[in-house]
């Protein structure tokens, strides 16, 4: 393919504003597959986990072909703890497709994935999705993204944005919101305005080889494979060349194999030329950020900047009673080394030992960031422990600062007052407030640390119905003491497996978390206390029989359902003095044995 025949595109959007499923769209319509062709839905999504949560966690890539154009797709993540993904790959991209959904408008991740596509130069071009809805405001949110665009200081070209209108999920687009829709008509339309407004890639095939690599990928039979785009010179297989790592030395590679992209399939191909998104391998250690390039003029790229982690947990090997019965890779030496390898394809993961005990600090941008790499270990038999998550403060001219985010919380009329008088306890203040139809749209500045476990008694003060989203903002004076939880925890007295008789005289003191049969042992945790303080118990403990009965003395047992905590509940929920116990069949809370390791 020419060079002025390429494109090179990211796709950004908030999480659920339809990314993916645009993406199915134009590769179907761009007749790649066959009709009688079985193809998956969310085709770019390729995780377990996410297909299970619908939102994107790595960036892929993918390719279609239009006319006598080729199209590279960059689908980028959603969520802004994820972000220093879309920093490293927008580097690949000459422009950038922004997706929004026609009812909700930009949201605050938006905001952040917009702004590190202004960072990088990129021409902005507009999707309105999921204008089927009813309560959609197509004029409102175009109105919307302009103002987020002044708001960044965009240039006046970018400010003229090019607009599409349409539904990813039935599979049209159109010029006009007001347009008669035809199902699976008008993906063109967007094919059209990137060929337009994108620019082809910089660069001359003549020049000394520039391949930086931005993307970690992996293959059973070639191990690590290095994603990135030739923004000088050409490659071919068997060439000899070095990498400058990040540390600044240079060393000897051989290419041993370059992959093209094809829909969402690498293939493998003799030759990349500039402007080229390609795969290669060739170093088994190939990290994030290194260039590829000419041995006799080396040149390498300006190293990727990321933004700093935000949040940080304690990996601590697992020393709890049932330890090494359920996982394959239960000591320090495994998780040192699995995080290892973690960091060497996130670059906005930092990893380091720690000093009072054994175990390690692990840092990254979020609770998902880091629940979601803890999600990942659990799945591939690795047994730990972790300790509640803990904001990273720093100093400057003798004032502690710590981070603030800026949260949009949109709620039902009835439940703002809840929503304000929580958010207020957490040191929120509120910045804006919106109505509309009986919906409020309310944005505050809050210290990262007062949304640590907020989310599940957010959910519970709007009975499900609210939508909260938050990006960091800016570094502030330390806000002073949050508390975490108000109400204690019931402590298993002893080993033991749980009965339904016990259980049923206990969830009249509080909350449980677990149901009759279960295996537990001695400083468990097994429910939340209605009071302030902890609460030993005994849930073994039967009825005591007797050869004695009398009609209609004997009560039923009638347990009400148990709280089914996930990863993320324990992790938000658990205090200083508290262990969440993931092993890859069961996560558990516990209480400290051992204060040196306390977060």
């Amino acid at each position: 393919m020419k060079q002025e025949n390429l494109r090179n595109v990211a796709i950004i959007a908030h999480v659920d504003h339809g990314k993916t499923t645009l993406v199915d769209q134009l590769f179907h319509q761009s007749g790649m597959f066959r009709q009688n062709q079985k193809v998956a839905e969310r085709l770019m999504d390729s995780m377990d986990l996410e297909r299970e949560r619908g939102i994107t966690i790595a960036s892929k890539n993918g390719s279609y072909t239009y006319g006598q154009y080729k199209i590279n797709i960059i689908d980028t993540p959603g969520h802004a703890d994820f972000g220093g993904q879309v920093e490293r790959v927008l580097r690949m991209a000459d422009g950038a497709l922004l997706l929004v959904d026609a009812q909700e408008g930009p949201m605050p991740q938006t905001f952040f994935v917009v702004k590190k596509a202004l960072a990088a130069n990129l021409p902005i071009l507009v999707v309105v999705n999921k204008i089927d809805k009813d309560a959609a405001r197509c004029n409102w949110c175009v109105d919307q993204i302009f103002d987020l665009l002044v708001r960044l200081d965009a240039p006046d070209e970018i400010l003229d944005f090019p607009v599409v209108y349409g539904s990813a999920k039935e599979g049209y687009m159109l010029s006009e919101p007001d347009e008669t829709p035809v199902p699976g008509k008008g993906m063109e339309l967007i094919s059209d305005m990137i060929i337009e407004h994108v620019p082809a890639p910089q660069g001359d095939p003549r020049n000394p080889l520039q391949l930086q690599i931005t993307t970690i990928d992996y293959s059973p039979y070639l191990g690590r494979l290095g994603i990135g785009r030739l923004a000088n010179g050409t490659i071919n297989i068997n060439d000899s060349v070095v990498v400058a790592r990040r540390d600044g030395s240079i060393s000897p590679v051989r290419i041993t194999k370059i992959f093209g992209f094809e829909g969402n399939r690498q293939i493998p191909i003799e030759k990349a030329c500039t402007g080229d998104i390609v795969a290669v391998a060739g170093m088994e250690d190939v990290t994030v950020g290194v260039t590829f390039t000419d041995p006799e003029d080396p040149r390498p790229l300006p190293l990727i900047e990321i933004d700093p982690p935000t949040i940080s947990m304690n990996f601590i090997p697992n020393d709890a009673p049932f330890a090494g019965k359920e996982g394959r890779f239960v000591t320090s030496r495994h998780l040192e080394e699995r995080l290892a390898r973690e960091t060497l394809a996130d670059v906005a993961l930092q990893v380091e030992p720690l000093d009072e005990a054994v175990g390690f600090r692990v840092s990254g941008r979020g609770e998902l960031h880091l629940s979601i790499l803890i999600e990942k270990m659990r799945r591939e038999g690795y047994e730990f422990q972790v300790t509640r998550p803990k904001v990273i403060m720093k100093e400057e001219n003798g004032q502690t600062l710590e981070p603030y985010e800026e949260l949009t919380v949109d709620v039902d009329e009835r439940f703002q007052g809840a929503v304000i008088e929580k958010l207020g306890r957490l040191k929120g203040v509120m910045k804006d407030m919106q109505v509309e139809k009986g919906m409020i749209r309310m944005k505050f500045e809050i210290p990262t640390r007062g949304l640590l476990g907020y989310r599940s008694q957010f959910l519970t003060d709007t009975r499900g119905m609210g939508i909260m989203n938050y990006v960091f903002s800016h570094w502030g004076p330390y806000a002073g003491r949050i508390q975490n939880r108000s109400s204690g925890v019931m402590i298993v007295k002893e080993d033991c497996t749980s009965v339904a008789y016990a259980l049923f005289n206990l969830q009249e003191r509080g909350r449980l978390f677990i149901k009759p049969g279960q295996e537990l042992y001695k400083g468990q945790i097994i429910g939340e206390h209605c009071r302030a303080s902890d609460l030993v118990v005994n849930p073994a403990k039967g009825k005591k029989l007797t050869n004695m009965r009398a009609s209609g003395s004997d009560e039923a047992v009638v347990l009400s359902p148990h709280h089914e905590m996930s990863l993320e509940d324990c992790i938000s929920y658990v205090n200083d003095d508290e262990l969440v116990e993931v092993t890859p069949k069961a996560v558990r809370l516990r209480k400290h044995q051992d204060a040196r390791i306390r977060a």
